[in-house]
């Protein structure tokens, strides 16, 4: 990440030398302290600052004062300028907010150190804020690799450096401090502290539960189980977390040994060049401004980065330096330096290297030219690093971001990017969307469980990656939906026959599970104008349409302008569902009528079926088949299935006061009412205000519901059958249901949906089969109500069958409750 330095230092020479120290960053300079906060003003973006304590004016502590008295300046860090006789100064910076302090006269490597690592935190934290945390890349991943040591003390109690462990801790931290993760939650900070080193820490962390500070930094020792010393930056500060916990701790280690032996040997060794070279990661240069780049100069870094010795390109003695790049690399590097040279800039360039033993690695050149006295180049210098880690870790981000990590196909954000990029630059070219829904492996995951469903979605995503060509992509942009993005074909046709070869690949297994599929098509060209979102929901109506609608396992449907005004229909009829709910004075839109049922025994009306109707000034009639799955659909449900019970218990009152108070009344309730927290609740308190007979209320529940978990639905059921409710299984045999696993449910009745009733009509006999789940119905101790009679045929065959009730337009059509009362008063239907 690119960071914006101020430089606060009364002395222009000091400030010269620091700003040619740090011609690599972005730097603003200022004189005084006054200057220095107008600067923060201006440059809202500066996030470090080089401090000198003494300064006229407004000097260095009184900037500190300031920075830690305003909030917006809380995470800028000051590096404060000293001298090495300041050493109380140094301590009074600290104590105010200070990170660290460098010690004049300034030390090149010693300040371009410091800074890295300043930089290396804030490339932490801003790593916390990118986007591709919300994108599957998991909190665990980014704490195993991140490059420096990471730990995380949760704790319910005051942290005790001498008694709380480690509860979360990275390689990088196990490395540093030579003990696995194991060993490290076992142990206290105490333990791996040098001992001379400890009470620093235990001071620091006082400052920190008296609220004085809120992090601390420091260099210290840690004792490996070997007895040997690492040297390591160590940065502490409170973690507060969601839960208002605020003592939690997060501990970051980068280990300095390196860095520590090469400052106590430049301090020791008169040869400070030598040892500087010797020791600097990488591969340190000079040489001469040619296509060869003729070493005039390497150091020993060379033999770890290339694998060749230094004396290997001295003056091209075995091999140029060249020779190892890349080609594909080589003029882009001669172009890149000739452009800096020109305006006499800092170098910086990323290419690739093959070593003595065939490996690849990526390397970032740093360099500057050396210039002669007319301006002409001597020759060029710098240090050549080794990234081939990073790189690595870029590129394993990078696809991550664009892909899912289960199925390794794209993912739904690198679709986006993809459309909006190409309506863009590929205008003229044709373009359509075919997606695959395959929404039905809910009712796997309700047999057989969630892995055994992401097995099918892995191998369906196998079989559809085949199609795949340099025309057509394959994405996944939700757990069971998959999305072709294709390009370049000829006609309509094209589509619908590839979407057809689509189908029948996944027929092939889809039908061993016993799930179907919906494949909806849509040419791109004719919806230039649409955004995303409305592609995406075209799209998924599309495809549950060719789901439901086509009498096959996998339907295909086209978005065309027919499917366009279903899909307005269904967003005015969720308007007018949403006014009904919310406003009192609508709610007789939304009305009941009543169907009567049966009783084969008597030959008497044993009950009503309430039966939600719609009726509004803007759409008239709306039918129940349609609004009711829209209802659902957008959890509307939930309001207007109280307005319905609240309907149908009024009409059970009215039974009761017209003396029918044995007459009862079956209400449909959707598998959503029934999971909504406080469902029950809520009904009950309507049983208790309206004086309601619960023993008279039947709770038709949809067979959906046999989707959905069993231990939880059952908690449900039996608590309303302990209120004395009625409860039945509604419209059985349609989707979801078996006897077998209706029978786990705790239900009392089972209505037989009209599909097996109609078979009634031109099946024989002897092979309908309603009659064998009339006879389990009631071996389980259910009894059963068929739907749909219509024809006297059909009444004596479940009579002779032993059905306990029926309902249909052979006895009557739903009617209101006005002509429900008045049927009641004939003496008998027959």
């Amino acid at each position: 990440m690119s960071i914006k330095i101020l430089v606060v230092d009364d002395s222009p020479t000091d400030r010269l030398i620091i700003q040619k120290m740090l011609i690599d960053y972005d730097v603003v300079m200022a004189n005084d302290g006054v200057e220095a906060m107008s600067m923060l003003k201006q440059y809202p973006t500066i996030n470090l600052m080089i401090l000198d304590l003494n300064m006229p004016n407004m000097g260095g502590f009184q900037v500190l004062e300031a920075l830690k008295q305003d909030k917006k300046y809380k995470n800028i860090r000051v590096i404060i300028l000293t001298n090495y006789d300041e050493v109380e100064n140094e301590i009074k910076g600290l104590k105010l907010g200070a990170v660290d302090y460098i010690r004049k006269p300034i030390n090149l490597d010693s300040l371009r150190a410091r800074i890295d690592v300043h930089l290396e935190l804030f490339r932490i934290q801003d790593l916390q804020n990118q986007k591709f945390f919300q994108q599957g890349i998991t909190y665990d991943t980014i704490i195993q690799q991140a490059p420096i040591g990471i730990a995380i003390s949760y704790s319910d109690i005051p942290f005790d450096i001498g008694k709380n462990t480690f509860s979360v801790i990275n390689s990088t931290f196990e490395q540093i401090t030579g003990r696995n993760k194991e060993q490290l939650k076992k142990m206290t900070l105490k333990k791996l502290v040098h001992p001379d080193d400890y009470q620093q820490d235990l001071m620091l962390f006082e400052k920190i539960l008296s609220g004085e500070k809120r992090r601390f930094s420091l260099e210290q020792r840690f004792i490996r189980p070997d007895g040997s010393i690492v040297w390591a930056r160590l940065i502490v500060a409170r973690l507060v977390l969601e839960t208002g916990n605020n003592n939690n701790y997060i501990f970051l280690l980068r280990d300095v040994t390196a860095r520590k032996e090469f400052e106590k040997a430049l301090i020791e060794s008169e040869r400070s060049k030598t040892v500087l070279l010797s020791n600097l990661p990488g591969m340190a240069f000079r040489c001469s401004y040619d296509h060869n780049w003729t070493m005039q100069f390497v150091s020993n870094g060379c033999y770890k980065l290339t694998g060749y010795n230094p004396e290997t390109f001295i003056d091209n003695r075995e091999k140029a330096f060249n020779d190892i790049i890349s080609p594909e690399y080589r003029e882009a590097l001669w172009e890149e330096w000739q452009s800096i040279l020109n305006d006499k800039r800092s170098f910086k360039f990323e290419y690739e290297i093959t070593t003595a033993t065939g490996e690849k690695k990526w390397v970032l050149e740093y360099g500057q030219g050396v210039y002669k006295e007319d301006g002409q180049v001597e020759a060029l210098e710098g240090i050549i690093l080794d990234i081939t880690d990073r790189k690595e870790m870029e590129n394993h981000l990078r696809y991550l971001s664009i892909h899912d990590n289960f199925t390794g196909l794209y993912n739904r954000a690198y679709f986006e990017m993809t459309l909006e990029r190409d309506i863009v630059e590929k205008e003229g070219v044709k373009k359509s969307l075919i997606v695959v829904n395959l929404s039905t492996t809910h009712v796997l995951t309700a047999n057989h469980g969630y892995n055994y469903t992401l097995k099918v979605i892995k191998k369906t995503a196998e079989c559809l990656e085949r199609f795949t060509n340099e025309n057509c992509d394959l994405f996944i942009t939700f757990e069971n939906r998959f999305l072709f993005y294709i390009r370049n074909y000829e006609t309509k046709d094209d589509l619908i026959n590839f979407a057809q070869a689509v189908a029948e690949e996944l027929d092939q297994f889809l039908k061993l599970e016993r799930i179907g599929a919906g494949i909806g098509i849509m040419e791109l060209n004719h919806y230039q104008k649409a955004n995303i979102d409305r592609i995406s929901k075209l799209l998924l109506i599309a495809s549950e349409k060719a789901m439901n609608g086509f009498g096959k396992d996998i339907g295909i449907c086209l978005v065309d302008e027919k499917l366009e005004a279903m899909v307005e229909r269904e967003s005015e009829i969720r308007e007018e569902l949403m006014r009904i709910a919310q406003d009192n004075n609508s709610k007789h839109e939304l009305f009941l009528t009543f169907q009567p049922i049966l009783d084969l025994t008597t030959e008497k009306i044993s009950g009503f079926e309430a039966l939600a109707r719609l009726k509004t000034e803007k759409l008239g009639i709306v039918s129940p088949t349609e609004f009711i799955p829209i209802a659902e659909k957008s959890k509307l449900i939930v309001p207007l299935g109280d307005i319905i019970i609240i309907e149908a218990f009024n009409f059970a009152n009215r039974l009761r006061e017209s003396g029918f108070d044995s007459v009862s009344v079956a209400i449909n309730v959707s598998a959503i009412q029934l999971l909504k927290i406080g469902f029950n609740e809520r009904l009950l308190d309507l049983v208790k205000t309206m004086r309601i007979n619960p023993s008279k209320i039947v709770l038709e529940i949809t067979e959906s519901v046999l989707a959905q978990d069993y231990r939880v639905i059952n908690s449900i059921i039996r608590e309303l059958k302990g209120a004395g409710f009625v409860i039945a299984i509604d419209d059985f045999g349609t989707g979801y249901s078996s006897l077998a696993r209706e029978k786990e449910l705790d239900v009392d009745c089972l209505k037989i949906d009209k599909f097996f009733v109609d078979h009634l009509l031109y099946d024989l006999p002897e092979k309908a089969i309603t009659g064998d789940i009339i006879s389990m119905a009631h071996r389980i101790g259910q009894y059963t109500v068929a739907e749909g009679v219509e024809a006297e045929s059909q009444k004596q065959y479940l009579k002779v069958h032993n059905c306990d009730k029926i309902q249909g337009y052979l006895i009557s059509r739903p009617i209101p409750p006005d002509d429900a009362i008045a049927l009641l008063k004939e003496p008998k239907i027959g």
